[in-house]
């Protein structure tokens, strides 16, 4: 695997969470720094090192309501 992509939202309590497309990784972090920093620990933990992927893709997603 050359790359893993995860979903990047704004948590309801305040800081951020993630979630890896087609792999069962979710972390979080209250900062950006504090949650790729997360998100690096995450991978090397779900992956042995042989099969580590050597790029991590992340995708925010952004959700706004307005009204009618």
């Amino acid at each position: 695997m050359n790359e893993i992509f995860f979903l990047v939202e704004d948590a309801i309590e305040g800081g951020y969470n993630a979630r890896a497309m087609g792999e069962s990784i979710f972390t979080q972090g209250d900062t950006l720094d504090e949650l790729k920093t997360n998100i690096r620990d995450a991978v090397h933990c779900h992956f042995d090192e042989d099969k580590l992927p050597k790029m991590i893709r992340l995708h925010f997603v952004k959700e706004e309501v307005i009204t009618v």
